[in-house]
């Protein structure tokens, strides 16, 4: 399988805004109501928003293709683009979305491995992420990656308040 990834610039907000809108929907869209997803992905993936992400110099974005064929992205965060306060010690993945036709192919492995290797380089001593409590596979690959659950944050998926887990690995002490 030929893997090859690069990092997002704003010329690319379009295609980030069309794969996070149908992963998103593809993950999430059986467990809540079509007002509410419509609500959401208008205000998290309009254009505008994207480009304003992809803009801040404390995010990173990169693309994953399988043989020349887009399949996901990531989006890390420092600083005070990190979605909850955080000390500046830590890096936050803040979305690993695989098109559902290139899930099980080890992606996910492979794009938490490239958020790992930023936080070495940028010397951080946690990683950590916020994900849906009723989302058991992404909670078991996590577990799986040594993150554990340390609290627990506020979510609003168009005019539904949803639970996220915040999960914590620590890199050093």
């Amino acid at each position: 399988m030929h893997i090859t990834m690069t990092r997002c610039t704003l010329e690319d907000s379009q295609m980030l805004q069309e794969i996070g809108c149908e992963t998103f929907k593809e993950t999430f869209e059986d467990q809540n109501s079509p007002e509410n997803m419509k609500s959401y992905l208008e205000e998290a993936f309009n254009i505008k928003q994207v480009e304003n992400e992809l803009s801040n110099p404390s995010s990173q974005f990169f693309i994953v293709s399988v043989h020349n064929e887009i399949a996901g992205y990531l989006k890390v965060n420092t600083g005070d683009a990190q979605s909850e306060e955080m000390d500046d010690d830590s890096l936050e993945i803040e979305r690993i979305y695989i098109i559902h036709k290139f899930q099980k192919l080890g992606l996910g492995k492979y794009l938490f491995n490239t958020a790992l290797d930023i936080a070495f380089k940028e010397n951080k001593s946690r990683i950590w992420l916020g994900v849906w409590e009723k989302n058991e596979k992404a909670i078991s690959f996590y577990s799986r990656l040594g993150f554990v659950k340390t609290g627990e944050h506020s979510f609003f998926m168009g005019d539904e308040e949803q639970t996220d887990f915040i999960m914590v690995k620590r890199l050093r002490s």
